[in-house]
């Protein structure tokens, strides 16, 4: 079933680069606890680590193993890399639910000594065995020597007449030349095969005997190698349990692996399914699309309608949710800004995509139609989508029937998306509260789809329009128009024009809420400032009150003071006292001009007129009267009459690499900016930015500046020889 789905919703060429990840093929889905998955998926993205290796399937040597049965080492060898990989993750710096999963798996340590009989790729080490030492220096010789008498052959003066050429050619696994009739006068030999030109192959006597004892040893290490075997075999067995566990936990932590490193490479980003039925897309995009126009989508009731133009991207959006929804639940990643994201949690889906129409069992457009529906009814939890749900029969009957249909889903609680050109069946399912209308948008001005939907509005569908497009004659069209009717004509007008005037009014309404916002931020900017000077006023007057105070208790002093001399000083000290405070000044501030940019904290503006003691500015579309006082000048002044002249040196001794090594986020940042502008005066169109690994915070600062910068086109990480992971390849 999930094979038929991937293929209607264009899934396979994603799944198939999904599976090279794979150390060995498996089930798409995960097992178990989806949000325990997903909290060890997200520790792994922020490490680094080598991917598991390749391995072939063990079930059949487990089934061995429990049946007391001898594996071949080459079957041995597969655990050891289990048992290896799993040696290595134990000693990375795993935290959280990761830690805890790898702690459990706890070797015994008669499975730990098979390490020292296999190397790094799982070959058995022959140098652990002295016998087998010996039998390959015996090979060696035996070789050495049968490669010395071919070439004794090949240089033979008696034989050489009859030599076709002096290649020593492998023919059914043995070493042979090729000689022509007759050969057998000066030289005893066994023909092994026949040449399309008629020549012999032959293996001279001399050499056959040599390649007998050479195979001789070749079975003697092959009976030492049985007895490791049975050897080794006797302990696996003996920890068949431990076995058939730590072989799935490799199949789950490949899971892990995969969609990690396949995330990583796509710069994808994973979602978690919630208990909801809810679909809320951000910046979605199809994997099966090049070059795609993300989507955004919010589906929160049980029936979204997508009516509107042909080939204005209905049926994308229809496989889009459905492959959204699909990918979540199997924890696989996606271009999407997760964040803002949010998938509920479906236990089945299907799709009615294509035509069902079938010549061998006699069945029509709508029969087929009709026949996937009628499997529906029985089903729960289900997310389906129904694409040109009016096709293969007459509209008016379709649409009364496909709504009653629809009705009768919604209440066994299916999530339900429709692409329709139907109007009528748009029209009576409009009024029900447990369906969204959505309208895939046209370009009346170009001409043209603008594979953007508008929300809560019925489409039209823009026959005519596209008919043109592809080279339909206009006078054929025409004529088409009139037999439409004109009743039906204006209905289609009015269609449009609900749609023009819906878009006109949203365009308002953010306008407007811009303004709002932008009020907002004023009057909170105001009453912070407000505030601020209140603080200031009563600061300031609680320090002139104590400095009149000062002044006043100085002036007082003279009442205790008989000599005049006394009290004349005392009077000169409480006058220098008030002469000493500043009062507040209220004065104007005559450097302001209408027409000046002027800013007062955090708004800018231009002044449009002044009064004695205000003035009134305007800042984005709105006026306010500020205090003369309060403003001061912007630095953002345009400069009149000033001309401006670039002239753009290119940089000297640039390489094509920067190294970001040791440097704070910020600095990197600073530095990587500078470097790209260097790199794109001095026309490269690639270069390499060394971040590390370490903590994950610089690279994690890199990747989020690349993805925002105007003339990068594409980065990915670099190779395994250039840095990996601690890496980044750019293209301009």
């Amino acid at each position: 079933m999930n094979e038929v789905l991937i293929a209607k919703l264009d899934l396979n060429g994603y799944l198939d680069e999904f599976k090279n990840f794979l150390a060995r093929d498996k089930e798409l889905f995960l097992q178990g606890d989806r949000s325990l998955h997903f909290k060890r998926i997200d520790e792994l993205c922020k490490l680094e680590f080598k991917a598991p290796p390749q391995l072939q399937k063990l079930d059949t040597a487990l089934l061995h193993l429990s049946k007391q049965g001898i594996l071949h080492l080459d079957e041995i060898a597969e655990f050891v890399k289990i048992l290896r990989y799993f040696s290595y993750l134990k000693n990375l710096k795993f935290e959280g639910n990761l830690k805890t999963w790898l702690d459990k798996i706890k070797p015994p340590k008669s499975l730990l000594e098979f390490y020292d009989y296999f190397d790094e790729k799982g070959v058995f080490k022959d140098d652990s065995d002295e016998r087998l030492m010996n039998l390959n220096q015996a090979l060696k010789i035996k070789n050495e020597t049968i490669s010395h008498e071919f070439k004794k052959l090949s240089h033979s003066k008696n034989l050489n007449p009859y030599l076709i050429d002096t290649q020593i050619h492998s023919i059914n696994g043995f070493e042979s030349l090729l000689v022509r009739g007759g050969f057998s006068h000066f030289i005893q030999a066994k023909i092994i095969g026949r040449s399309k030109t008629g020549g012999f192959y032959i293996v001279p006597l001399s050499i056959e005997n040599l390649q007998d004892e050479i195979q001789k040893i070749k079975n003697q290490k092959e009976e030492i190698y049985y007895e490791y075997a049975k050897k080794f075999s006797l302990f696996l067995s003996k920890e068949l349990l431990f076995l058939k566990f730590i072989d799935k936990s490799f199949d789950l932590f490949d899971h892990y692996s995969a969609r990690v490193m396949f995330a990583k490479k796509k710069d994808f980003e994973f979602i978690l399914c919630d208990d909801s039925d809810e679909i809320v897309l951000k910046n979605f995009a199809h994997p099966a699309l090049k070059n795609p126009k993300s989507v955004n989508v919010e589906f929160k009731k049980q029936v979204l309608l997508i009516t509107g133009v042909n080939a204005g991207g209905k049926s994308m959006l229809l496989k889009s949710i459905l492959s959204a929804a699909f990918l979540a639940k199997a924890l696989l990643p996606m271009q999407i800004k997760a964040c803002e994201s949010k998938i509920g949690s479906f236990k089945a889906f299907e799709a009615i995509i294509e035509d069902p129409q079938n010549v061998k069992n006699n069945i029509s457009t709508f029969a087929g139609r009709m026949l996937q529906i009628s499997k529906l009814f029985s089903q729960k939890n289900m997310l389906l989508g129904i694409d040109e749900i009016e096709l293969g029969t007459d509209f008016e009957e379709a649409g009364c029937l496909y709504r009653e249909i629809i009705l009768k889903l919604i209440e066994n609680k299916l999530k339900i998306i429709i692409t329709t050109h139907h109007k009528l069946l748009a029209m009576l399912l409009a009024k029900n509260d447990q369906i969204e209308l959505l309208a895939a948008l046209y370009d009346e001005k170009n001409s043209r789809p603008q594979y953007e939907f508008l929300k809560g509005t019925i489409g039209k569908s823009y026959a005519f329009e596209t008919a043109l497009n592809y080279q339909i004659p206009p006078f054929l069209v025409e004529k088409a128009r009139k037999n439409y009717g004109e009743d039906k004509q204006n209905l289609e007008e009015l269609v449009s024009k609900n749609i023009n005037l819906e878009l006109e009014l949203r365009t308002k309404l953010k306008e407007l809420q811009f303004k709002e916002n932008k009020v907002d931020t004023l009057l909170n900017s105001f009453k912070i400032q407000k505030e601020k000077e209140e603080n200031e006023f009563k600061t300031r007057l609680r320090e002139l009150e104590f400095e009149f105070h000062r002044a006043i208790e100085e002036a007082k002093k003279t009442l205790n003071f008989k000599e005049l001399k006394d009290k004349q000083r005392t009077l000169n000290r409480a006058n220098e006292l008030k002469k000493a405070i500043l009062l507040p000044s209220m004065k104007k501030n005559d450097e302001l001009r209408v027409g000046d940019f002027v800013k007062y904290e955090k708004i800018k503006g231009r002044i449009l007129n002044i009064s004695k003691n205000d003035a009134l500015i305007e800042s984005e579309g709105l006026r306010l009267r500020v205090p003369l006082r309060l403003l001061k000048i912007s630095q953002e002044l345009p400069k009149k009459n000033a001309k401006t002249s670039i002239n753009i040196q290119k940089p000297r001794h640039l390489g094509v690499s920067l190294d970001l090594h040791g440097l704070r986020s910020d600095e990197a940042i600073e530095r990587l900016d500078r470097f790209i502008s260097d790199a794109l005066i001095a026309g490269f169109d690639e270069v390499l930015i060394y971040h590390g690994i370490g903590t994950g915070k610089l690279a994690f600062a890199v990747k989020e500046f690349l993805k925002t910068h105007k003339s990068v086109k594409s980065f990915h990480d670099a190779p395994l020889n250039q840095g990996g992971f601690g890496a980044k390849v750019v293209k301009f």
